[in-house]
């Protein structure tokens, strides 16, 4: 437990795969490993402070893992891919080639903010995907102090029925 009985949310993660050994001995400790603080996201600090359950929060990390998994957060360095081939003069960009996982963690991400409801996805994107604080979510979206906090924990409940979370 963290200061004043609040959870801590350090947990240890690999920066490789790790590596199996061979028999039946367990699988040797990766290589490189990186300490990450769950606390630092807004859904982290809600949860810390036990403003959200740990199934409200076990939601939203599995919406946002869908999220990064499905690629849709918006490019922020240049693109390196090759100029599209085509005969003629501007030819178009061929399509995105997306692989399975891809696919199917953006159509569980769709499936879980629709079933959130209509009204709920601007702060469950905000919060949990985009990674703003609920003062700033709440201004956004011209909501009073306060507001978002409540709206928030409606939201992950319904997609912790979604994603069938206990």
């Amino acid at each position: 437990m963290g200061t004043k009985g609040q959870p801590r949310l350090f947990s240890e993660r690999s920066i490789e795969s790790a590596v199996a050994s061979s028999g039946s001995a367990p699988p040797v400790r990766p290589v490189r490993s990186v300490t990450v603080n769950g606390a630092e996201s807004p859904l982290g600090w809600l949860f810390a402070r036990g403003l959200v359950t740990q199934r409200q929060y076990d939601a939203g990390e599995r919406l946002r893992a869908d999220w990064e998994r499905a690629q849709l957060a918006p490019r922020v360095t240049m693109a390196w891919d090759g100029a599209p081939v085509a005969k003629g003069r501007g030819g178009s960009a061929p399509e995105p080639d997306l692989s399975g996982a891809q696919i199917d963690a953006r159509r569980r991400f769709e499936h879980a903010v629709e079933s959130a409801g209509p009204g709920l996805a601007d702060i469950l994107w905000r919060v949990v995907c985009a990674g703003e604080g609920m003062r700033d979510a709440e201004s956004a979206l011209g909501w009073p102090a306060r507001a978002g906090k409540l709206v928030l924990t409606i939201a992950l409940d319904r997609i912790a029925d979604y994603y069938r979370i206990r």
